[in-house]
């Protein structure tokens, strides 16, 4: 009998050269991924989806539909009206909506301001709050705003977008200016008690905004205490100020209040609930003297810096740590206030600002 050919085998023959040919699908793969990254940036850059709350705030839906209506049609950006349907029609209707991209999405729940934010949150899943967020979690829109519960907002980044890598705790920040610059300040709101660690983490968000934002390379960071010396303050802040002291950031010490408002340090910490009395004292201060210079029968006479705000700061914070782009308009914005802070958001989407926090 004659030898018997042998037969390929096509399986050990791709045995063979699976080693290059997975190599090139790998590479394929990734040629691919980066490729939709980048489309998705374009596409981010062209148009960003931002979502607004029509339902929070004092003034809702009113204002926030004014606002958004006329954000739409002054940015490139498409615009998602989220809440009760019928109402936002209504308010839709009493205006041109020719070329202003914008549109409705349905939640017919709002979560009250004196409802338990995680409670809430678990019993309204068709909330304006809860259904804004998964938009975003799902990947539908970039960025979100609302004026409703500080509380509810906060609580629905954590359960709904989770935390970014190594960070424990989300922190509300605003950006003010000052004589010397702009201000971050952070936590005004967020989390009412605090552990040193958090406060570290907030000022290594603080840092990482302030370089990749304002452009400055080394942040000063500021604990805000109730006095300069390192030995001053309760004792989270004392622990925080050792910590601090310790590590990597450019730590000038403790802040006082007055160093704050001086713009002594571009990146001032505390807890929220420090944090959330400041600011609101600040805006109750501004409103006092400015009522009173228009009271005035010689407005002249009274110094310029009383007739204004004494924070001039943009109409929402950044709830930084979270992994999306949220922001929690002020609750008593007018549609002025609203549309600064929907330019807000979308400079935020733009310079990608999500992705310099906890890398």
């Amino acid at each position: 009998m004659g030898k018997k050919s042998k037969e390929k085998d096509p399986e050990k023959d791709l045995e063979k050269e699976s080693p290059k040919e997975k190599e090139k699908k790998d590479k394929a793969k990734k040629e691919k991924k980066e490729k939709k990254s980048k489309d998705k940036v374009q596409q981010i850059a062209t148009a960003p989806r931002i979502v607004v709350d029509a339902m929070g705030g004092d003034y809702a839906p009113r204002e926030i539909v004014k606002g958004a209506v006329e954000a739409a049609r002054e940015l490139n950006a498409e615009l998602v009206l989220v809440g009760q349907q019928e109402a936002i029609q209504n308010e839709l209707s009493h205006y041109d909506l020719e070329g202003a991209r914008i549109s409705i999405h349905p939640a017919e729940d709002v979560i009250g301001m004196d409802e338990d934010p995680v409670r809430a949150i678990r019993r309204k899943p068709n909330s304006s709050i809860v259904a804004g967020m998964n938009l975003i979690k799902n990947g539908q829109a970039d960025a979100f705003l609302s004026g409703g519960s500080t509380g509810a907002i906060t609580a629905a980044g954590l359960l709904i977008l989770g935390m970014k890598k190594n960070i424990k705790r989300p922190a509300l920040a605003i950006v003010f200016e000052s004589p010397a610059g702009p201000v971050l300040f952070l936590d005004v709101g967020a989390n009412a008690d605090c552990k040193p660690q958090h406060l570290v983490h907030f000022a290594q968000m603080g840092n990482i905004f302030m370089q990749k934002i304002f452009n400055v390379p080394t942040p000063r960071i500021g604990l805000l205490s109730t006095g300069e010396e390192a030995t001053k303050g309760n004792k989270v802040a004392r622990s925080t100020h050792a910590t601090l002291a310790k590590g990597q950031l450019n730590f000038i010490g403790n802040v006082e209040g007055r160093g704050l408002i001086q713009g002594n340090a571009d990146v001032v910490v505390t807890d929220g609930f420090t944090g959330n009395v400041v600011i609101k004292l600040f805006e109750g201060l501004g409103e006092l003297l400015s009522k009173s210079a228009k009271q005035s029968s010689d407005n002249e006479s009274i110094p310029a810096q009383t007739k204004g705000p004494i924070l001039n700061y943009a109409p929402g914070a950044l709830l930084l740590g979270v992994n999306g782009n949220v922001i929690k308009t002020h609750g008593r914005s007018d549609s002025i206030m609203l549309k600064q802070a929907i330019r807000v958001a979308e400079r935020m989407v733009r310079q990608r600002i999500l992705e310099t926090i906890g890398t």
